[in-house]
């Protein structure tokens, strides 16, 4: 039977999703657990990738296992797993339901803080944003809406059969006290480093370093910047999948902004 698993993590201590050898991943831990509280091998797959430092606050997976009991089992692997990773949901799904391929809406959160907090420094990206220009800003994340082709803002282009993106929201809030800023962007998926890509043009854009032309400009030509500016890993979150079958509240949602 297939189940899909609801969960959430903090990226801070892994090397991302993906399972990779002589390295830890978020993958690699659960499929670990998994097997050991069910005593067989368990090969489980993503929703998607995350890079190493970054965050998700909904994710889900989906494995082929034998399941009695799922509430013994969310109570034993949430107990067997370290504390920065928590299942929240075991679902049972049709067999050919797919937690990656069957997602239709991903979206990140991308968090910022604009003094030294050392509450804050592994789940939200400090910069100093003096004199920031948040009309400037607004502009340009409205252009997502208008391109769908993000070649410019990915770091390995070549390794996809295409890059199309249908970025359907981007949106940016702000705090009274303009201290924290929440960038919010969604999208049928996204390609490597394309938040953390836009993010940085994004900062430079407020800052008055680079102007909204230049940016439209890259999502008209498609032209790679000489700089990419990525901003910070620790900042991001995926924080929304959902499916035809399957819409969840965010249960690890970060109450910022």
């Amino acid at each position: 039977m297939r189940y899909f698993f609801h969960i959430a993590y903090l990226g801070t201590a892994y090397s991302g999703w993906q399972k990779h050898p002589n390295t830890t991943t978020v993958q690699q831990v659960l499929e670990t657990k998994l097997s050991q509280v069910l005593k067989v091998p368990i090969t489980i797959n993503g929703c998607g990738r995350t890079d190493a430092g970054v965050h998700a606050s909904q994710f889900f997976f989906h494995a082929d296992v034998l399941i009695t009991n799922t509430d013994e089992l969310l109570f034993r692997l949430n107990k067997a797993l370290p504390a920065d990773i928590s299942v929240f949901n075991i679902i049972q799904v049709a067999s050919h339901q797919h937690a990656r391929f069957d997602a239709y809406l991903r979206r990140y959160d991308y968090l910022i803080h604009t003094y030294k907090n050392p509450f804050l420094s592994t789940t939200s990206s400090f910069y100093r944003l003096k004199n920031f220009n948040i009309e400037n800003v607004n502009k340009a994340l409205q252009l997502l809406l208008l391109y769908q082709d993000y070649h410019a803002f990915c770091t390995s282009p070549a390794k996809y059969e295409h890059t199309i993106c249908k970025v359907s929201s981007a949106e940016l809030y702000v705090d009274e006290s303009e201290k924290f800023f929440r960038i919010q962007i969604a999208a049928n998926r996204f390609l490597s480093k394309m938040i953390r890509i836009i993010v940085g043009k994004l900062l430079k854009i407020g800052s008055g370093t680079m102007s909204t032309d230049e940016f439209e400009f890259h999502l008209i030509s498609k032209e790679t910047p000489l700089i990419l500016d990525l901003a910070y890993p620790q900042g991001l979150h995926l924080s929304k999948v959902s499916y035809p079958f399957l819409d969840l509240p965010n249960k690890g949602e970060i109450l910022f902004l």
